[in-house]
């Protein structure tokens, strides 16, 4: 049977009980997508599902700035990362805030017709480079929260989604056709512009801690300090010599796409965990069967593996999000 999910086999929603169960009620209530895939895939591994879903939340639906702003926030990180899923997801999304030529003007290739939009569209793409990131942002300080938390949860997410999910976002790639993605986000149009009441998902969170400085006040800091010690356990299934390689790589990483030939990652006989980890951090559609097959045995289940992808993507967010904090947000007109 056709199946949504690469490299491991998560529960079906219907199954989950306690705290994931709670999640998926309010995923299907604040983001009016029942049983998304981005979600679904993390459910191996609650400790990651609830962050993950607290920082999208906290920023995208319920945090300052407007919804149609921070879709095309969204929309720009996910083309940056050559997440189709996501990027198909979030044309979808722009249909649901009422933007219908704005989201068919992006589908098409086009830029945004509005200024405003179009240099949060090119922001929102740079800031897979570390070295351009450090520019003023194209949005006012006090939203600053909301859209560098959507940034920043959506590079983890593309990773997440590009490393565990497939590309196809309807069946037979429906959302390709006009008529389909429009009637998908009109469905979920009433989700999209129903207030969302900010820090609502963080009683489903563990002791999190207040965040960094360019959320402090706003739930977005404590969601995206819950999703860090989360992401950052994952370190503990490579050793000592496998982490430190990987910070090496991240701390060198200047946002391009590494080469197809020669292949720039850790041998997958010599150092499995690294190349997992590296290819979660830098080419997540890339990881195989065969780079999973390496390095899982029979101590390592599905639980372990989306650990080990998470710990990657959050190395690579880490290294955009040490960029962007770098300066400053600046009032803009």
């Amino acid at each position: 049977m056709p199946t949504l999910f690469r490299h491991t086999e998560p529960l079906p929603p219907k199954a989950a009980t306690g705290r994931v169960a709670e999640l998926y009620e309010q995923i299907a209530r604040d983001f009016g997508i029942p049983e998304p895939a981005p979600f679904v895939v993390l459910s191996s591994a609650p400790a990651l599902l609830a962050p993950a879903w607290a920082l999208m939340r906290e920023s995208l639906i319920a945090g300052p700035g407007d919804r149609t702003g921070k879709e095309i926030a969204a929309f720009g990180v996910s083309q940056a990362n050559g997440c189709r899923f996501c990027v198909d997801a979030h044309t979808m999304l722009l249909h649901a805030t009422g933007d219908h030529a704005l989201a068919e003007r992006l589908a098409r290739g086009r830029e945004p017709a509005g200024e405003r939009h179009a240099r949060v569209l090119d922001w929102a793409r740079r800031t897979r480079d570390p070295g351009t990131a450090r520019e003023p942002y194209p949005f006012p300080r006090e939203e600053a929260p909301g859209y560098l938390g959507t940034a920043l949860a959506f590079h983890f997410i593309n990773r997440i989604v590009s490393a565990l999910v497939t590309e196809n976002l309807l069946p037979a790639d429906a959302q390709r056709l006009r008529p389909v993605r429009s009637l998908a986000g009109r469905s979920l149009s009433r989700a999209v512009r129903r207030p969302a009441v900010p820090g609502a998902s963080l009683p489903l969170l563990d002791d999190p801690g207040p965040g960094p400085a360019w959320a402090a006040g706003t739930p977005v800091g404590p969601a995206y300090a819950a999703l860090r010690t989360a992401a950052m356990t994952g370190a503990g299934l490579l050793d000592a010599d496998d982490q430190a390689l990987v910070r090496t790589a991240l701390r060198a990483w200047d946002g391009s796409r590494p080469p197809l030939t020669p292949d720039p990652f850790p041998g997958r006989q010599e150092r499995p965990g690294a190349r997992l980890a590296l290819l979660a951090a830098l080419a997540p559609s890339r990881i195989t069967e065969a780079d999973v097959a390496a390095w899982r045995g029979p101590e390592h289940t599905d639980h372990c593996l989306v650990h080990l992808v998470a710990y990657g993507a959050f190395a690579a967010v880490d290294r955009v999000e040490g960029a962007l904090s770098a300066t400053a947000p600046q009032e803009t007109s």
